[in-house]
Parts: structure tokens; sequence; C-alpha cells
């Protein structure tokens, strides 16, 4: 039979058991830190606003992207956006004439809402540095017309999404970024338009916070 001594030492016990469950409560969620990685597989939507009068346009596609972030505070991250070089088809009303490749890394400060629980949306907007290479037209376009690209775009981007968290440290994440991205469009070195592309980007993918 438990007496008054014992249930003393049970009520004392298990206080102790409390206080001591909080602190390691605190060390496991100190131990989601600043940092966070994602991979998200994205599909590149392109606006394809053409002045040259040649109906130029790029292809739609899914690639691969990664991005870093650091949060320098719960509600405040900036965010790298990362790719390698993804090779686009060139076209004019519809007829493939060449392709290039474009590398687009983002930059992007962000603000996270932290009140929903294990759901977190956050906004963003930053700077996107497009660097275009490898362009090549048919030979029927490049005797006829001697056409050539700007290797190079900067922009304006904007971005929003969500976070959820689905395991220790591992989230789902829905992401899309609206981005300015154009090229002067040039027949010899005279400029004659410009292809605009400004593409919307529409991610799903994982992220793990350390």
């Amino acid at each position: 039979m438990m007496t008054t001594k014992n249930l003393k030492k049970v009520a004392m016990a298990l206080a102790l058991a409390g206080s001591a469950a909080v602190p390691l409560a605190a060390q496991a969620q100190a131990q989601e830190g600043p940092w966070m990685v994602r991979v998200r597989a994205l599909h590149l939507d392109s606006r394809n606003k053409d002045t040259t009068g040649l109906d130029l346009s790029i292809n739609n596609r899914w690639i691969p992207e990664l991005d870093i972030s650091y949060f320098f505070t719960p509600n405040i991250a900036a965010e790298l956006v990362l790719t390698y070089p993804q090779k686009q088809d060139l076209r004019a009303g519809g007829d493939h004439i060449g392709s290039l490749k474009h590398l687009p890394p983002t930059l992007l400060m962000q603000y996270h809402l932290t009140n929903f629980g294990d759901f977190k949306p956050y906004i963003g907007a930053g700077i996107n540095f497009t660097r275009i290479s490898n362009v090549h037209f048919s030979p029927a376009v490049k005797a006829a017309l001697h056409p050539g690209l700007d290797n190079s775009s900067v922009g304006a981007a904007a971005q929003i999404g969500f976070d959820y968290k689905i395991a220790p440290n591992v989230y789902f994440n829905f992401d899309v970024k609206k981005v300015g991205l154009d090229t002067a469009v040039k027949s010899g070195t005279t400029k004659v338009g410009e292809l605009k592309i400004d593409p919307w980007l529409i991610g799903v993918g994982i992220g793990y916070r350390f």
C-alpha cells in the first residue's frame, strides 16, 4: 500500500521528469537551425512577348531547382535559387529555328509567417540574373538574318509559397515565382527588338531545416 511518504516521492519524481522534458523539447526545437535547403521540380511557363514581328518564343518545360535559405530571424530569411544551365528550344511562329542555354540564379529576401503551426507561408522579392549561352540558329536562319541574342539579363523577381512540416526538420514546399527575363534580338550588330520571356516558375519540393 502506497503511503503518504511514497506519494510525495512519486510526485517529486514526476515534477523532476517534467522539468527535464521542457529543456529537452526546447533543445529539439533549437536543432532546427537557421539553414534550410530545398530541392524542387520546377515548371517554367514562359510569357514569350516578342517585339521583332517574328513571333519568337522558347518552350515550356520542367527543370530541377536547388535553393539555400538562411533565417536571420524566425520571420526574415534570404534565399538563393540555383540550377544548372538549362537548354531551351527557340522558335519563330511555332517553327524550331535554334536553341539556347540559360543559367538563372535568383536572390530573394523573404518574410515567413510563423503563427500557423506546421503551415508556414511566405512572400519574397529580389533580383534575377540570367546568363544566356550556347545560342545556335538553324543554317537557313543564320544565313538569312545573322541573328544574335544578348548574353545576360537582369530583372526583378517576386515569390509566394509555403512550407509544411511533415517530419522533424523536413518540410513539403510549394512555391511560385515571377521572374523578369528579357534579351535583345539582333541582326548582325543592329538591335531589331526584344524577346521578353518573363516566366512563371511553379515548383513543388522537399526542404530540410538544420
